[in-house]
């Protein structure tokens, strides 16, 4: 005779894992269109509505499957999706740069499907109220996203925050709501509203008057929540260069060629009576070493009778630096380095403008590393400098897809933001139209007009509720000459923003793996309690 254990109440029936929404051989074939999609969401095309759909079919196909069939269901997504809104890439050193960060990616995202999967498998085994399931189980689905989007942006090499959720939507309703949580938390939000939706449907939830409620709460706050208001505090004239000369990395150029490039296009600023003109990011030379190009900017700031702020490499030591620094010759008729303010990148792009572990890829690919002959460092200083007493908060080309960078641009008391760019090594590619949303998500989210200059384009200068003040198209020399607003006051989006998304990522992991334990455990339980 076999004792078993006593029983304190009735026993819980046993919990039946439901099988996947979708079988194997549909869901691979949808995530490869979830993933089409998703890149759809993004510039060129830009149709913000393909991200919330590319979203639930990614969705539908994960729930349901064992931890294999997701990472299968990831992989597919991960790899389409980054093989389409990153194949920009190879336009510069071919398709082996491409094809590793795609797979880098794409692995990346198959790995973090998992947890997705395993969310939809054993909360609904915890929350035995279809209501509460309804909010619940979507408020864990989209943190562990959020965590996926935190963890991609942050490794490995400093990571690609590139292809976040949120950014897709930088001329869609919802771009307001970043302005009080940030674009991760927007990400947040794009992921819940799916995820209620997916829910709603599942649990059959329209049966029941009540259940509309968080449907239509949740689209009510991503379409109607307006931007957070931030202080007019006047305005700035200011002139944006865009000299389309041969900045590329392997444009053929003579010496000084994209100065003089730069200083034709500027010579339609004379008279504009500038309190700053802006360059784009690169030059020939360093100007603290360079005299030639350093009486340039001075004779071109002179006649401007405004500073310029311009870009080049510069060098500190035994140490290289990608920097921004404004050129303003009333203080010296040659000014030095000590005189001049200055703000270097702090996240040089690895494999672009340096090389990680350079010894270990150098017997991988030597002839693509032995192309990158550069070895830029990060800087340290404060993105921002002062002119005539207002301060102007800067980002160097992929820094504007780096929350740290524009949050301490903001809290270091910014009123306008510029942000300058060289894209010639991706002409007529996705990769300008797609660093020109981020801008525009960038100025909604801080209630700052941005300025966003390229060498060859597009050159925009765009107003804090995001909209297009003036335009430059690429592949044209040009100016542009405007009465910038200036705003004051940090919106909640900079206060919280990252807070709300390592909160989010970190939290959704610990309910995950709380959950998971709970159902561990009960599972063990029914086991240790059915008949011999």
């Amino acid at each position: 005779m076999t004792l078993r254990p006593l029983a304190a109440g009735p026993r819980e029936p046993q919990q039946r894992i439901r099988p996947p929404l979708l079988p194997l051989w549909a869901a691979l074939p949808a995530a490869a269109v979830a993933g089409i999609l998703m890149d759809v969401a993004y510039p060129d095309v830009g149709w913000w509505p393909a991200a919330f759909v590319a979203t639930g079919v990614l969705l539908i196909a994960a729930i349901g499957r064992s931890v294999m069939g997701s990472l299968a269901v990831g992989l597919v997504f991960g790899l389409v999706f980054f093989s389409l809104v990153v194949s920009w890439t190879s336009r510069y050193l071919g398709p082996l740069p491409w094809a590793a960060l795609t797979i880098v990616e794409g692995v990346l995202t198959a790995v973090w499907l998992i947890p997705l999967t395993l969310a939809y498998r054993w909360l609904p085994q915890l929350i035995r109220s279809d209501g509460a399931r309804l909010i619940l189980l979507p408020v864990v689905v989209a943190s562990l996203w959020t965590g996926r989007e935190v963890m991609l942006g942050a490794w490995p090499y400093g990571g690609f925050p590139w292809a976040r959720l949120g950014m897709t939507q930088s001329e869609a309703p919802a771009a307001s709501l970043a302005s009080w949580v940030g674009v991760s938390g927007l990400s947040f939000a794009m992921v819940f509203a799916v995820a209620v939706f997916i829910e709603w449907v599942r649990t059959r939830a329209w049966r029941f008057p009540a259940r509309y409620v968080a449907p239509l709460l949740t689209v009510g706050v991503l379409v109607l929540t307006p931007a957070f208001s931030t202080t007019p505090a006047g305005t700035m004239r200011l002139g944006a260069v865009q000299g389309n000369g041969p900045s590329g990395y392997f444009d053929e150029r003579a010496p000084g060629a994209i100065a003089s490039a730069q200083s034709r296009a500027s010579a339609a600023l004379r008279g504009a009576d500038l309190d700053l003109a802006v360059w784009p990011e690169g030059l020939d030379a360093d100007p603290f070493q360079d005299g030639y190009l350093a009486s340039n900017l001075t004779q071109i700031s002179t006649q401007l009778g405004a500073p310029v702020l311009a870009n080049a490499a510069t060098s500190s030591g035994n140490k290289l630096f990608n920097t921004s620094f404004l050129w303003d010759p009333s203080i010296s008729p040659a000014p030095t380095r000590e005189q001049v303010q200055t703000h270097a990148k702090r996240n040089p792009v690895p494999f672009g403008e340096y090389v990680p572990d350079r010894a270990f890829y150098a017997m991988l690919a030597p002839d693509l590393v032995g192309l990158i002959q550069r070895e830029y460092s990060p800087g340290t200083d404060s993105p921002v400098v002062s002119v005539a007493g207002i301060t102007v908060g800067l980002a160097i080309c992929f820094d504007v897809i780096y929350d740290n960078v524009i949050a301490e641009s903001i809290t270091s008391g910014a009123e306008v933001l510029v942000f300058q760019t060289n894209n010639a090594d991706f002409r007529g590619t996705d990769e300008n139209l797609q660093q020109l949303a981020f801008a525009r998500m960038r100025a909604i989210e801080t209630g700052r007009a941005v300025v966003n200059v390229s060498t060859v384009g597009t050159s925009q200068i765009i107003r804090p509720d995001g909209s297009t003040q003036a335009s430059l198209n690429a592949g044209e020399a040009g100016v542009l000459v405007e009465q910038v607003e200036l705003r004051t006051g940090a919106t909640p989006g900079i206060i919280v923003g990252t807070s709300v998304s390592i909160g989010a990522a970190w939290g959704g992991l610990a309910v995950l793996m709380i959950a998971g334990w709970i159902a561990h455990r009960r599972a063990r339980l029914r086991g240790e309690m059915s008949p011999a």
